[in-house]
């Protein structure tokens, strides 16, 4: 299967050796004029849903909303990752060299707000192409490693807990859950979100199909929040998907209800 789709790639132009040009590079010399880099979903979602792209004014969808729909539509997102990567990195180079609103991953709520973009043919190499295809694969997730909250082990967390006293949010969570992704890329990484979490929670996420959770919890189905503090006491078990506001008051109200218990420090 990766010889078929690495012959597909030389067809395309594309270089499957390893590259010295940059992604981030390519991306800023030749795509930032028109896709911005990084907008939060609730302020794309307002400017999609309710606003009709007035608030936003944008040329064309984001690196995020790219990078998220990419892996999510074309290929298998639960097969092998380099085979996955291949596939993506056909799919933009075609798009770009023929471009076709026809095959776009993107919403068409969101797609019908722009033209269709001119073909990149002959102003693009095929190293290059590979370079931004990866950076574009990659930037969804390095995203949320940079604007979310680090993530403990449970010993950590507990550690940090009795030390700064604070509540520990452990968050279950399954691999190929799209209600999971929709909190990790929606919620956990909003500002007011990642503020309250760093002054209030210490934070452990937890795989169910790779690690136990700690203390004998369960989690029946994912996303799961459990809220614990530095007795090892569960305060409270919160269940699914939220937007950014109900996650705020839920945060509150585990903030409340630890404050409800007497902590003294010893």
């Amino acid at each position: 299967m990766k010889r078929v789709i690495y012959g597909w790639l030389s067809l395309l132009g594309v270089s499957t050796s390893l590259y010295a040009v940059s992604g981030k590079t390519v991306y800023e010399q030749k795509c930032s004029s028109c896709h911005e880099a990084y907008i939060p979903m609730s302020k794309l979602v307002e400017n999609f849903t309710e606003r009709d792209n007035r608030l936003l004014k944008l040329k064309a969808p984001t690196l995020n909303q790219l990078s998220y729909r990419l892996k999510q539509q074309i290929g298998d997102p639960k097969g092998d990752e380099d085979i996955h990567r291949m596939e993506v990195t056909a799919f933009i180079s075609d798009y770009i060299i023929n471009p076709d609103k026809q095959k776009t991953v993107c919403l068409r709520d969101v797609i019908r707000y722009f033209p269709t973009m001119p073909s990149l043919k002959g102003k693009i190499s095929g190293e290059e192409i590979e370079a931004v295809s990866t950076y574009i694969y990659d930037f969804d997730t390095q995203i949320i490693e940079q604007k979310g909250v680090k993530h403990e082990s449970f010993a950590s967390a507990l550690k940090e807990a009795k030390k700064s006293d604070k509540i520990i949010m452990v968050e279950a969570v399954s691999q190929h859950c799209r209600f999971c992704k929709k909190m990790e890329r929606e919620v956990m990484i909003d500002a007011r979100v990642v503020s309250l979490l760093r002054r209030d929670f210490v934070v452990v996420t937890v795989d169910v199909n790779k690690a136990s959770l700690p203390m004998g919890l369960s989690a029946e189905m994912t996303p799961s929040f459990f809220f614990i503090d530095r007795d090892q006491k569960l305060l409270s078990r919160v269940v699914g998907a939220w937007n950014v506001e109900d996650f705020i008051e839920i945060l509150k109200e585990a903030k409340a209800k630890y404050k409800g218990v007497s902590h003294e420090k010893n």
